[in-house]
């Protein structure tokens, strides 16, 4: 149990896509590894990545993250990367079938959640979901607006 504790708290958060979970209704979540350049690497660790607009898409067999800006390192030399270029996900084979058949249903996508180390690793928190109509993300708001109100009143009763 207290391993578990150690792990979870090994986990540090770099980058979080807020406006996905509000454009989207997560289904499912995977984790998975990246494959970055070492300067890449460097910024992450400056915390230059921005995950908005960013989707993954499963072609011939592999996940590819898209339009992920990780900015420039700021010490480069000669040594420099594409900011927007495309991104490998590593997940295991049946993970990758898995997707592939989720993906093919009508309006369900890969969105990337989260950018954390795991230990010395970085990983990425992908998401099979399903687009939001204008409706749900209104009743998504009101939600959370009652839930802020009741707290709020809860709070001051006990006063």
């Amino acid at each position: 149990m207290a391993e578990k504790a150690a792990r979870e708290q090994a986990r540090r958060l770099i980058a979080e896509n807020r406006k996905a979970r509000h454009d989207y209704h997560v289904l499912d979540t995977w984790e998975s590894g990246i494959a970055l350049l070492g300067t890449e690497v460097k910024a992450i660790r400056e915390g230059r990545v921005n995950l908005r607009d960013s989707y993954a898409r499963v072609e011939n067999g592999e996940v590819w993250m898209l339009n992920v800006h990780i900015s420039p390192y700021s010490h480069r030399g000669y040594a420099a990367h594409a900011e927007m270029r495309q991104r490998k996900l590593l997940l295991h084979r049946h993970e990758i079938r898995k997707l592939l058949g989720r993906t093919a249903e009508k309006g369900l996508t890969l969105v990337p959640l989260e950018m954390y180390f795991k230990g010395a690793r970085i990983k990425v928190l992908l998401a099979l979901a399903k687009g939001k109509q204008a409706h749900d993300k209104r009743e998504t708001i009101r939600r959370r607006e009652v839930d802020r109100e009741t707290r709020a009143a809860v709070k001051a009763h006990r006063r």
